[in-house]
């Protein structure tokens, strides 16, 4: 630290000899060109045809790698789209400016006028007429062969992180393309993009706790939005037949891998499907973002292939257990058998869970991490699904699923309840467990009943977990890699407590909290 305290102090002492001369942050330079750019159109040109062209051109970025060589130095400039060498000599630029560039560092922003050619060693360069200073870094970049290699460093300051590692700007890249695919196939295919409020009265949509507020005009409590799902079923009921939102979301849950309390999905409900047609959906909006961020529907994640482009399987929870739990189909179907296997595991099933309770437990505690593969989970129990409408052949179940892949839910979705009497009665009972301490339990919420009240066409809806969809398209193994500004505990804070996961200098709590998706 003692070093880079120094070498801070070098570089102040260049700045303030900047602003003396008058010459410190300027603002009238302005790059013509990108290197991307460049090395597309005149990559292939071999040097003999190049250089003749004395092709001028204007760059502008970040000095990245430098080497004096007496009368001329070389240099690599970083811009938006990739890097280029510069070529700064002498009886070009004049002995002034080669002598103030060999004081530059590392980190400087520069500007750079010259033409193209191709040196000895094959590579597109800029031979410079004139190079500028044009913005002063003070502090020095992470080792030039080894990067940062503080994970949690890296999650700080995701700004050097970008400056200096290529797969974390691919990997932010990709998920803006991913993003921008799926907005492009939702409208494509008739939904309109709405905007539902961030901070909602009552919280609802999801079975999470939320983060509190107060709005000092209105002197009330507010609660950051949890999911955006009963906004957008109003839209529904007020005759809006398809509409979908790119939502932020907040859950005052743990972090990990997984979890991050702000988090990205993208929510949509359409009039007149049901779930088969969700399900039909989602997988084609899949297999289209992973095309347009990846270049195929075949991807690789965590050295093993997942496949998106074959259709994707379909279990209810009872196959599920059965095909991989272990548990014979008789089994499957006794509650005896479930509960005692639970008990075996460490689990203590309440005693008032029912058979369809006691199945998905089970397949909680074993079958997820075991889909690999795209696979939807249907047939979910009632008692876990407040806002699913109930199946017409099995009363016990509703028509919801959700899409696991590498282990991982994707997507949650249902037949929507559009029943105004049956979803007072499920608040009720939320709210009753609300009042018995279960702090992730739902609200009552009356205006929503009101709307229903009014009418609400049959209508399916699903939610997308957008975080964990760029994780599986960029091979990321933790939800912090894919968010730019991932939460973290405030630096300096000592401690940590239990659940605490160092991940570098700092603590990072690392106790699973809410889903993020399946709460929908």
């Amino acid at each position: 630290m003692s070093d880079d305290n120094q070498l801070i102090a070098e570089r102040r002492e260049k700045l303030a000899a900047l602003r003396r001369a008058g010459v410190a942050f300027p603002n009238d330079f302005k790059p013509r060109q990108h290197a991307a750019e460049l090395h597309h159109r005149h990559g292939g040109v071999p040097n003999e045809e190049l250089e003749p062209q004395a092709i001028a051109v204007s760059v502008g970025g970040r000095m990245m790698l430098k080497r004096v060589m007496g009368r001329a130095c070389f240099a690599t400039l970083q811009d938006g789209t990739g890097r280029i060498q510069l070529y700064v000599a002498q009886d070009a630029v004049g002995a002034e400016a080669l002598a103030a560039f060999k004081h530059w560092d590392l980190g400087d922003i520069l500007g750079c006028e010259g033409t193209l050619f191709r040196t000895k060693t094959g590579e597109l360069s800029v031979k410079a007429t004139s190079v500028r200073l044009v913005t002063k870094s003070l502090r020095p970049l992470p080792d030039k062969f080894h990067g940062m290699t503080d994970q949690e460093q890296k999650y700080r300051q995701r700004y050097v992180d970008l400056m200096t590692d290529d797969t974390a700007r691919a990997r932010f890249v990709a998920r803006s393309k991913a993003v921008a695919s799926i907005r492009n196939f939702m409208v494509e295919h008739a939904f309109l993009e709405v905007e539902t409020p961030m901070l909602h009265p009552i919280p609802g949509g999801a079975n999470a706790k939320p983060f509190v507020t107060h709005h000092n005009a209105l002197d009330q409590e507010m609660f950051l939005r949890i999911a955006p799902e009963l906004y957008l079923k109003r839209l529904l009921v007020g005759g809006f037949e398809r509409v979908f939102e790119v939502n932020r979301n907040f859950r005052n849950e743990g972090l990990s891998v997984r979890h991050n309390p702000e988090f990205t999905m993208m929510e949509f409900y359409a009039a007149w499907w049901n779930h088969h047609d969700l399900m039909d959906f989602t997988e084609q909006l899949l297999r289209h973002a992973a095309r347009a961020a990846t270049g195929s529907a075949v991807v690789k994640y965590a050295g093993r292939e997942v496949n998106l482009e074959e259709p994707f399987a379909r279990l209810t929870v009872r196959d599920a257990l059965v095909k991989h739990a272990g548990v014979s189909p008789a089994d499957a179907v006794d509650a005896a058998v479930l509960h005692a296997r639970l008990k075996a595991m460490g689990e203590e099933p309440p005693a008032h869970w029912t058979l369809a309770e006691l199945q998905f437990g089970l397949f909680e505690a074993v079958v997820e991490d075991q889909l690999w593969q795209p696979t939807y989970i249907v047939d979910y129990p009632v008692e876990v699904s407040p806002l699913a409408r109930a199946s017409d052949t099995d009363p016990t179940v509703t028509e919801r699923f959700e899409l696991f892949i590498t282990g991982r839910e994707m997507a949650n979705g249902f037949s929507e309840l559009n029943d105004a009497e049956d979803q007072a009665a499920r608040f009720a009972a939320q709210a009753a467990n609300k009042e018995a301490g279960d702090e992730e339990a739902m609200y009552y919420d009356a205006d929503f009943i009101r709307a229903l009240e009014y009418g609400m066409p049959p209508a399916g809806g699903c939610g997308v977990g957008i975080d964990r969809l760029v994780m599986l398209l960029t091979d990321s193994p933790s939800i912090r890699d894919v968010i730019l500004f991932p939460a973290l505990r405030r630096e300096g804070r000592e401690g940590g407590g239990a659940g605490d996961s160092r991940e570098g200098s700092g603590a990072i709590d690392n106790c699973e909290g809410g889903d993020g998706v399946s709460a929908r």
